[in-house]
């Protein structure tokens, strides 16, 4: 699983360069985003089991925490580059939008490269997840309810069918048919990964002729959203006084958001152009956590080496 999620950024970032030169084939099957997302709903869902989640019992203060830090840091940090940056109407709500959604699935593989607690990783974005399904559309339309209208039933019965029934769905099938869903699971990451690639993929199409004119001042919003939410979810865990090792758990969770969650809202009640943020979020925040999880693990080498 971990030598594939390696690739994603190498694909995504293949796929997203080819429908920039090539978009028209793309562009026609932009209707595949919301299918495509619950695919990988469904094969998150079918990794977790029901002690995933009793393990946020064990660990209440640092999961509470977590979450705290993943529904404030990310949507306002966002709301706050954006306006910093001087974004226009749309990309603003796309900065938002990809701020307020939970964490991504990426953080797991990503968590356990960087020799974090695991077990508090899945359990963060599994209720995560779930919690975001009322909350992403509740901040949505706290921080920029004046700037457009925000179809707040709509989004929330959306996420429903996009995250929670599909999540459920999975983790029902891996309580009552565990042998045979332990035949499919080594395919689930490849299954993800190839999705979400296509997402981006129709995604980039979209908006190829948009990103000459907004690709910088883009990037640089992103980088500065990602980077806010890892630093920020590792300091204020010190300061509260967590281990190392939980620090970094709640690192990743934090800064690694479920963009492709956020594309397909984006799609789906606002703008192509409004998604170009989670796009773009999608490659850098899957290279930016390899990067830090790598630098985490040599440190953690060096000290086993003393």
């Amino acid at each position: 699983m971990v030598n594939i999620n390696r690739f994603f950024p190498l694909l995504a970032l293949c796929g997203a360069v080819l429908a920039y030169v090539m978009p028209s084939g793309f562009v026609e099957v932009k209707s595949a985003i919301v299918p495509l997302l619950v695919v990988i709903m469904l094969s998150m869902g079918l990794t977790l089991n029901l002690f995933d989640f009793a393990n946020a019992f064990k660990q209440k203060r640092a999961v509470l925490t977590g979450l705290v830090l993943q529904f404030s840091v990310m949507p306002l940090s966002a709301l706050l580059i954006s306006q910093l940056l001087g974004l226009d109407r749309e990309l603003t709500i796309g900065m938002v939008l990809v701020g307020s959604v939970a964490g991504g699935t990426a953080s797991n593989v990503v968590c356990y490269l960087a020799k974090g607690d695991v077990a508090l990783s899945i359990t963060m974005t599994a209720l995560s997840t779930l919690a975001g399904v009322v909350l992403t559309p509740l901040i949505i339309k706290l921080l920029i309810g004046e700037m457009v209208d925000i179809p707040f039933t709509d989004m929330l019965l959306s996420l429903v069918k996009i995250v929670l029934i599909p999540v459920s769905a999975g983790v029902i099938i891996n309580h009552f048919f565990k042998s045979l869903v332990a035949k499919v699971a080594p395919a689930l990451p490849l299954i993800s990964i190839l999705a979400i690639v296509m997402a981006i993929t129709i995604i980039v199409a979209l908006n190829a002729d948009q990103f000459d004119k907004v690709g910088s001042i883009i990037l640089l919003a992103v980088f500065l959203h990602n980077g806010l939410g890892l630093a920020l979810g590792y300091f204020c865990c010190r300061l509260l006084g967590f281990s190392h090792t939980v620090c970094k758990t709640i690192s990743i969770e934090v800064g690694l958001q479920n963009s492709g969650l956020a594309t397909a809202l984006c799609i789906k009640f606002f703008s192509p152009i409004s998604a170009i943020p989670s796009a773009i979020f999608s490659i850098w925040h899957n290279l930016s956590g390899a990067m830090l999880a790598g630098y985490w693990a040599s440190l953690e080498q060096k000290k086993a080496e003393k």
